[in-house]
């Protein structure tokens, strides 16, 4: 997770640079959509075309629209924001997450977790600090792709009662492209040497990054393994004042603080709820067992 956290800041580093170059953003979420395709499709050829088979084109092209959405805004968010502000705006996805249960998963949602939604809420209010100062249309940007990563997580968490993960990132690549070319083809500019090879390792950085997110989560629970996710936070702040000069205000880590903290929370309960139910089924599934075992054979 620590790793995932470094490579995913370096990324923010690295579109942050690119976009100071002049290169705008709508060509660079489409340049570092081909780059992680290139990256994508050795696995591609390996898991071969079955993948594809689908019934549900339709969900996939709505998880895809809300990705793409997501990716723009936060690649724009990164471009003019302190990447440490950016990052502890992204900490919300999780509540936003919850907020979307609720309404497209039927979840139940806790006094607890409810609470906590409030105080994540509270902590982006401490950031942002409407009435205080004056909300840029980067700080929208940061919390409209928060919004919109919760409903992609939202979108795969329905897709994936269906469809495997291989099946997930496949279309998910898939559609995102021709979505992120037609903005493009608007804005192009003629890239140099330097910018291409800097979306390049965007792509790697990107493709690394989300393998590293993914296998940590793989390997121990969201609630053990969510925590160190706060090293975004440090590893951004650092990058941002030593290549850009960026000094965030003790709000954004003291408001970052108190959103982290609740996404926290939200996560432990999130997994101790899932726990129970684990276990109810299993305990369901064992007493049925054993009632057929003493039943014995029916002619």
């Amino acid at each position: 997770m620590i790793l995932a956290c470094l490579l995913l800041s370096v990324m923010g580093g690295m579109i942050r640079f690119v976009a100071d170059t002049g290169m705008p953003v709508f060509q660079i979420v489409f340049l570092r959509n081909v780059a992680g395709l290139l990256f994508f499709l050795p696995w591609f050829f390996k898991s071969g075309l079955g993948v594809l088979k689908t019934k549900r084109i339709g969900a996939y092209s709505i998880r895809s629209l809300v990705g793409f959405a997501s990716m723009i805004s936060w690649f724009y968010a990164v471009s003019v924001l302190p990447l440490a502000d950016a990052v502890a705006l992204n900490f919300t996805a999780p509540i936003f997450g919850t907020i979307l249960a609720i309404f497209i998963l039927h979840e139940t949602v806790g006094i607890r977790r409810g609470s906590a939604m409030i105080v994540g809420f509270i902590g982006a209010m401490i950031i942002l600090r409407p009435g205080l100062t004056e909300m840029s249309l980067g700080a929208y940007a940061a919390v409209f792709s928060a919004i919109t990563m919760a409903g992609s997580i939202t979108m795969v968490k329905l897709l994936s009662r269906t469809e495997s993960t291989a099946a997930m990132v496949a279309w998910t690549q898939i559609l995102i492209l021709p979505m992120s070319a037609v903005p493009a083809m608007f804005v192009w500019q003629m890239p140099t040497i330097e910018q291409l090879l800097s979306i390049l390792f965007i792509g790697l950085l990107a493709t690394l990054g989300h393998l590293s997110f993914t296998r940590a989560y793989s390997l121990a629970d969201a609630s053990v393994v969510m925590p160190f996710d706060f090293f975004r936070l440090i590893f951004s702040a650092l990058i941002g004042f030593i290549f850009f000069m960026q000094e965030p205000d003790l709000f954004t880590y003291i408001g970052a603080a108190v959103i982290f903290a609740s996404s926290i929370y939200i996560a432990i309960r999130e997994s101790r709820v899932s726990n129970a139910h684990a276990d109810a089924k299993s305990k369901e599934i064992l007493a049925r067992t054993k009632a057929e075992t003493r039943s014995g054979p029916t002619s």
